[in-house]
């Protein structure tokens, strides 16, 4: 059975790689830019917003599973109509579809966020997850769209680069103390998602950590792990910068997690394991 990563090279993309290809799945990847490291999978570079690449693409590959772990920012063309491209090309050639959405699709107004939430985005990153979503929904309706938050793991986190950046004073910046979040370790979601993708779940899932913390609060337990000097890291309030975007975003992820084996760790628990 083949899996095909979308997004293969990225920090989840890579982590789904190698767990897909330790489940035994015979897997492919795609890239941007570059391809992955993992010499166990077939490489395809990949331009979703051409159309007829995406197509060729899949039937090329001929996945039984696509899993779209791409992130193109606030990319409108990449971001927001490259998933209902692929989702309309895993459609056609029945492969099942696990896409992968983000906790910016929502404003904080309510704090905490459950599946049946609508999004209400404020960024534009958040506006083009949401219109993906939309659409996805629209063209394919047997899709998995699963919304995860912060995702945590070694340096090739975003989230964890900063932190050491921050303390080596190599940037500059604060950690958001009014910033709030569900992180999630990388390792987790990989499972989770590979998961949902071999069982008959449908529609939105939430994807996050237990732990709600502050941006702050994570990059503390970062530093404590990584041997950094946590009071080298500063702390400020986002409600007073001009940053726009949401200040807390709890996902609620307990129907999901109650239909799954793997167990989305908070990031207290995680972070003091040393995982």
């Amino acid at each position: 059975m083949t899996v095909l990563i979308v997004g293969g090279s990225g920090f989840l993309g890579t982590e789904l790689v190698r767990q897909a290809g330790a489940a035994g799945h015979a897997t492919a990847a795609t890239f941007a830019t570059r391809p992955g490291k993992a010499s166990h999978v077939t490489w395809h570079a990949l331009d979703l917003r051409d159309p007829d690449h995406v197509g060729a693409a899949l039937a090329e590959v001929k996945p039984r599973v696509v899993v779209n772990a791409t992130s193109g920012n606030a990319d409108w063309a990449v971001t927001a109509e490259g998933p209902v491209r692929l989702a309309m090309a895993a459609a056609q050639y029945g492969s099942r579809l696990i896409h992968v959405s983000s906790d910016a699709v929502f404003s904080g107004a309510r704090v905490h966020y459950d599946e049946s939430c609508l999004p209400d985005p404020l960024t534009p990153y958040g506006a083009a997850k949401a219109a993906a979503e939309t659409g996805i929904r629209l063209v394919y309706p047997d899709a998995v769209i699963a919304r995860t938050s912060l995702i945590i793991g070694d340096q090739r986190s975003a989230h964890v680069r900063a932190v050491h950046d921050l303390a080596a004073d190599t940037r500059s910046g604060v950690l958001f103390t009014d910033d709030i979040r569900c992180p999630v370790h990388v390792g987790d979601l990989a499972a989770a998602l590979l998961e949902l993708a071999f069982c008959d779940a449908r529609g939105v899932h939430h994807l996050a950590g237990a732990d709600a913390v502050s941006r702050h609060e994570l990059g503390t337990l970062i530093a404590q792990r990584d041997g950094l000097d946590a009071s080298r890291l500063p702390g400020g309030l986002r409600a007073g910068s001009a940053l726009p975007g949401a200040l807390d975003v709890r996902l609620d992820s307990h129907a999901t997690q109650q239909r799954l084996r793997t167990v989305l760790r908070g990031a207290r628990q995680f972070l003091a394991l040393g995982a």
